[in-house]
């Protein structure tokens, strides 16, 4: 048990962040040097850069700013984007959070907006430096996965002893999150005979026949050059290894972005998304899918790579545990857990397993992972769209990849 921080809608935190949205890419600039002027703070910026209204875009800002970690915040707008700023300094200021947005437009411009974002913020983080901590145990921990920067030893070490830490957390009474349904092409029957009911293992199933499609029509899997590099051959086998992230406990549910898991258990989270292809690529990045993580309440995340990957993330710690040895020895400042002990026979799967668990408990007490200590705080939203109204995928047909309309 530790302390953590109380939320009105019955949640709690590990950390307790202002953060600072910008709206559309327009206002990145001033949103960025507001941050900037409390380096060291618990201050972090995150928004959307686009114009062009998005439902998807709107249900992801207000899941994150109105995440457990996230104490309070600053909206900070151009003025005359589509994005629908009142609507969302409603939804939380619904929720008890301080919140407050800023016009650039009616404030006079960049040096008077900046002036006045950080009048406020420092105003309110004195408000948090204040706020009440309550006792917080491990059932109402929400902890993903996610890899990135894959090679050959990742589905050896680190991702098999993540779905041993994952399956400790689980029989605590925890909940627990991976994604990448990309990434998990050819492993759908092995995750539909673990899933809770028949309803559970045929949205399991329709989820990765839809990444296949969705792929397919864009003639590009999600495997990159540095994969192959790393001694990946095939995106079966890069699959058989995210899969083994996933432990071997029961799979509960099936979540789309910014839905909260009804209750504790395993659930996956679709990335790609419904309908047609549209907007692209669906894993641009590594943080795109964290943001989507944190959007279903995720506190932290467990990051496996084997090449390296630098990568943090603002509002949810990320947790890295390297599964090569050499890229750990190269690297060491930016991991957390050295699971390539297994390749060298210095530790066991479980044993590592088991270490990981212990350093989550340790980051929801406050212990800062290694990206938090060198200040990463990465952040991506892009374009996407999803049916919330249906409770499984909607699969895609296939298109030319070169229409327009994509």
């Amino acid at each position: 048990m530790w302390e953590g921080y109380p939320r009105a809608d019955g949640r709690k935190g590990i950390r307790n962040i202002l953060a600072v949205a910008y709206l559309v890419e327009c206002a990145r600039h001033v949103a960025q040097e507001i941050v900037l002027g409390f380096r060291g703070e618990p201050v972090h910026l995150i928004g959307f850069p686009g114009c062009y209204p998005s439902v998807y875009a709107q249900r992801m800002m207000e899941r994150i700013c109105t995440h457990p970690n996230v104490g309070a915040v600053l909206l900070v707008s151009l003025g005359c984007e589509s994005f629908p700023k009142e609507q969302l300094a409603q939804a939380i200021q619904q929720t008890a959070r301080p919140v407050e947005l800023l016009l650039i437009q009616q404030a006079g411009g960049t040096s008077r907006s900046i002036q006045q974002g950080q009048a406020w913020v420092r105003e309110t983080l004195a408000q948090l430096r204040r706020a009440e901590r309550v006792p917080m145990e491990v059932e109402e921990l929400v902890v993903g996965t996610i890899c990135g920067g894959s090679d050959a030893t990742s589905g050896l070490t680190a991702n098999p002893a993540c779905g041993y830490a994952f399956d400790l957390l689980l029989q605590a009474g925890a909940t627990c999150i991976f994604e990448e349904t990309g990434e998990l092409i050819g492993c759908e029957q092995f995750m539909a005979q673990r899933a809770v009911s028949p309803e559970v293992a045929q949205q399991l199933v329709q989820a990765v026949q839809k990444a296949a499609r969705y792929y397919k029509a864009y003639g590009h899997a999600s495997f990159a050059s540095g994969n192959a590099e790393g001694g990946l051959t095939t995106i079966e086998e890069k699959s058989l290894g995210a899969y083994s992230k996933t432990g071997k406990s029961p799979i509960t549910g099936y979540l789309k972005p910014g839905q909260l898991p009804p209750g504790p258990g395993l659930y996956l989270m679709d990335v790609v998304p419904d309908g047609e292809p549209l907007w692209g690529f669906p894993n641009i990045c590594d943080n795109a899918e964290i943001a989507e993580l944190m959007a279903c309440g995720v506190h932290l995340n467990l990051f496996t790579t084997g090449r390296g990957s630098v990568v943090g993330s603002a509002i949810a710690p990320v947790l890295k545990v390297c599964a090569n040895p050499e890229t750990y020895r190269r690297m060491s400042e930016d991991m957390d857990i050295n699971a390539g002990r297994i390749l060298e026979g210095q530790a066991t799967l479980e044993q590592v397993g088991r270490e990981i668990y212990e350093r989550v408990l340790a980051v929801a007490t406050g212990q800062p992972t290694a990206s938090e200590r060198l200040g990463h705080q990465e952040f991506l939203l892009t374009y996407k769209a999803f049916d919330w109204q249906t409770p499984g995928p909607v699969l895609c047909a296939e298109r030319n990849p070169n229409s327009l309309a994509d």
